[in-house]
């Protein structure tokens, strides 16, 4: 297993990332689970910082590491997402083993149609994730004779301009979740996946079977070490950045894109090191709002925030 402390004649120009038990917000309807990740943040443009106030300024490069998507969410979000692309409405997804069962509604002539598309889930080498067509159905046709001179393509249901990170060929579909998912965006070299109801399960690189319960033991925390990082007003150089859950509960629920709000209901500290620890609430969780007053400075009667996190 990785340590958290970056190797010896590791390129300092280069941030490596390390997360645990992270529920990592991708939008206000979208999230992903990270049990554990080992990578890269890489700036999306040569001669921009990543920015923790852009999410679209960086990608999280994985090498290994586990995560975990609810099938409910990406029913959800794929309703929302495809809504004008789609002919199919109302997409609910459920599965078992490596079979992947999609359900919704789709009109053709003029009749609202349920359809049922059955599928595997399998790595394609190129980094997106291949749905192979096994069976497309149309159920509880409402006129009798209609089936039989009625035909449903993978195109019929994605759409003949499908959402952006969507293509089909061949009658199967291949999804590119750097570009189908909102930021901050993640890529790597998908090894297996799993349906492992109510989650779909990503491993990237080399995992062992004892991985996901061994490192579930760990504190939740994202951190950053090396190359540059902007946050708010600073730019941290040879960064040694790390997000801590300050809430004692099974992951960590980090909101990127608003991460500023988590954190001024915290508090930060120096390590010897010169790097920065910030220890931040869940979304919805807080220390008392507001910011110290210099009238407060300048008086020391005046009570100052406790460095402590209302459970």
């Amino acid at each position: 297993m990785s340590e958290v402390n970056p190797a010896a004649g590791a390129d300092a120009s280069v941030t490596t990332v390390y997360a645990h038990n992270l529920e990592l917000r991708k939008g206000p309807q979208f999230r992903i689970y990270v049990r554990w990740i080992r990578g890269r943040m890489l700036p999306t443009h040569r001669a921009v910082v990543p920015s923790l106030d852009d999410e679209s300024s960086f990608i999280f490069q994985i090498d290994r590491g586990l995560i975990h998507v609810n099938l409910g969410d990406i029913g959800n979000y794929l309703s929302s997402a495809a809504a004008s692309h789609s002919p199919l409405q109302n997409m609910k997804l459920t599965g078992s083993g490596q079979q992947i069962r999609l359900t919704g509604t789709m009109h053709k002539l003029l009749i609202p149609l349920p359809v049922e598309v059955l599928g595997i889930i399998t790595p394609n080498p190129d980094g997106r994730i291949h749905v192979k067509i096994s069976k497309i159905s149309v159920l509880k046709v409402p006129v009798k004779g209609l089936l039989s001179s009625l035909k449903v393509e993978v195109d019929d249901i994605v759409g003949k301009e499908p959402v952006d990170g969507v293509e089909v060929k061949e009658n199967d579909i291949y999804l590119n979740t750097t570009t189908l998912l909102p930021p901050p965006h993640i890529r790597g070299q998908i090894s297996t996946v799993e349906l492992k109801a109510p989650d779909i399960v990503v491993a990237y690189g080399d995992t062992s079977p004892g991985d996901d319960q061994e490192l579930a033991q760990w504190h939740n925390f994202l951190r950053l070490r090396g190359g540059s990082v902007r946050f708010g007003k600073l730019v941290m150089n040879d960064a040694d950045l790390t997000l801590i859950d300050a809430s004692d509960d099974t992951w960590f629920d980090l909101d990127l894109g608003n991460y500023h709000d988590q954190l001024v209901k915290g508090y930060s500290r120096m390590t010897p090191e010169k790097g920065l620890e910030m220890f931040m609430p869940d979304v919805g969780r807080a220390l008392p709002p507001g910011s110290v007053s210099l009238d407060t400075l300048r008086d020391k009667s005046k009570p100052l925030p406790t460095p402590t996190i209302a459970r």
